[in-house]
């Protein structure tokens, strides 16, 4: 693995992290949606991240990628491997009979956001961003410490 290996990996990791921090806070944004366009309440959102390099690609696709050691760059590190609607969540049932969205029985029903939860999995989300933010400048440091050695 080489340096430019691991710009790759923290890179994609920050990708990742921020995209994550984008469908956590439209989450937060739809706390409240009780009706999409369809019609039914908003439902959450859940990322999941996947390895770049699939590690059961075929034997002719893993030589391919690594007959060269420069040729691999971006190929390394994680990727959004989908984002997912929160089906285990329940969604809440409020009663209001004033809210043009109850039921017959004037129950409405919100979103299945708890936004304690959000928050929790943002933190969560902010504190990779910034583990791999600060690896990135660690290998930055590395390479520029390196450069520095051959000059004198």
């Amino acid at each position: 693995m080489g340096i430019f290996d691991s710009f790759s990996i923290n890179a994609s990791g920050l990708t990742a992290e921020r995209y994550r921090m984008d469908i956590i806070s439209e989450n937060v944004a739809n706390a409240n949606t009780t009706r999409t366009d369809d019609g039914t309440p908003y439902t959450r959102k859940v990322v999941t991240f996947k390895e770049k390099l699939d590690p059961h690609a075929s034997f002719s696709a893993y030589l391919a990628s690594n007959q060269s050691k420069y040729n691999r760059t971006g190929m390394l590190g994680v990727k959004v491997g989908g984002v997912f609607d929160d089906n285990h969540t329940d969604y809440k049932m409020v009663y209001d009979p004033s809210h043009p969205d109850a039921d017959e029985n004037g129950y409405v029903t919100y979103p299945n956001v708890n936004i304690v939860t959000e928050m929790t999995n943002l933190i969560d989300a902010s504190r990779a961003y910034e583990a791999n933010a600060t690896a990135f400048n660690s290998s930055k440091s590395i390479v520029q410490t390196g450069l520095g050695i051959g000059k004198t």
